[in-house]
This record gives structure tokens, C-alpha cells and sequence, in this order.
């Protein structure tokens, strides 16, 4: 299960700190959209208890994040930079945590566990906001979709690498 990630709701943060709007439309709607999946996800979950606490601690663990940055830094300009840093290492440990999968991609070598549409995906979103974030001249928002970049392109020479075999029950049925 993955929970409300930390990276939209701090975006959004970073984004009403700077007055940027489309900082925060774009990270609000990520907001919704991943308290909608939660919510989904424990109509049909069976560990429900489990699934909660994880959400709340992580709810609150966000709340004094918030505390912090908007009651005990008093400089709005230290403020911006260090949620910046912020943001940017969740952002960085969101594209850098299928290394793990890479690896056994390469062991296996075998590409069945990528998703090429994911991997589309991560490299148009990725290039989008680096793009979007040389045009503000805001290096937060430029070298955290870096590894993004890098790591997608690592997939699609893995995909190349190892091409995915047809389903081989397919295979069996055609024959």
C-alpha cells in the first residue's frame, strides 16, 4: 500500500510559499487524487487498522513538518530554501526507490516487473517540471526530476536489454 505521499502536500506548501500557482494546482489535485486512492484502497482492504495508523503517523509526522516551516522559521527567504531542500529529497527518493527493482531486472534479467507506460510517464513528468523549473530559475524544482530523467532512460535501455516475452500461456493457447 502506498500511503499519502509527503512530496504533493509539501509541493503544494512550497508552492503557496512562493505564490506560484501552478505549483499548487497541479500538487492540490495530486493531493485529492491520492486521498481518493486511500480512501478506496480501505474500502476494500483487510488491514484496515494497520493501514490507518500508517496514514495518521504519516499525517502527523507532515503536521509538525508544517509546524516547523511555518511557525519556527520566522525569514520567509530561509523558509523557501529549506523547504525547497525538502521537498527535493522526497522528490529524489521517489525516482531513485525502483533502483532496488532495477537491480533484480538485471539478476533476473528479465523485465517483467517495469512498466514501460510507467516508465513513459515518469519521463514526461519528470522532463516537464525540470523544464518548467529552468524557466523559474529554480534549481529546487530543476535537480530533483533530474534522477527522474536518468533513471527512465536506465528502464528503457532495460526494456531494450531484456525485452518482455509474450505470456507464454498465451503462447500455448495460439499453438
Amino acid at each position: 500500500m502506498r500511503a499519502l505521499h509527503p512530496r504533493n502536500l509539501s509541493w503544494l506548501s512550497y508552492g503557496a510559499l512562493k505564490g506560484n500557482w501552478t505549483l499548487i494546482v497541479v500538487n492540490a489535485v495530486g493531493a485529492v487524487l491520492q486521498t481518493l486512492y486511500i480512501l478506496v484502497y480501505l474500502h476494500y482492504c483487510h488491514r484496515k487498522h494497520a493501514v490507518l495508523l500508517q496514514t495518521a503517523t504519516l499525517l502527523g509526522v507532515l503536521v509538525l513538518g508544517f509546524g516547523y516551516f511555518w511557525l519556527l522559521v520566522p525569514d520567509t527567504e530561509t523558509r523557501l530554501q529549506q523547504l525547497g531542500l525538502f521537498c527535493s529529497v522526497f522528490t529524489i527518493s521517489m525516482y531513485l526507490s525502483p533502483l532496488a527493482d532495477l537491480a533484480k531486472v538485471i539478476r533476473t534479467k528479465s523485465t517483467q516487473r517495469l512498466s514501460f507506460s510507467l516508465t513513459i510517464a515518469t519521463l514526461l513528468t519528470s522532463a516537464s517540471w525540470t523544464f518548467y523549473g529552468f524557466r523559474l530559475k529554480d534549481p529546487y524544482i530543476v535537480v530533483p526530476n533530474l534522477p527522474g530523467i536518468l533513471t527512465s532512460f536506465i528502464r528503457f535501455w532495460l526494456f531494450w536489454k531484456y525485452p518482455q516475452e509474450q505470456d507464454r500461456n498465451y503462447q500455448l493457447l495460439q499453438t
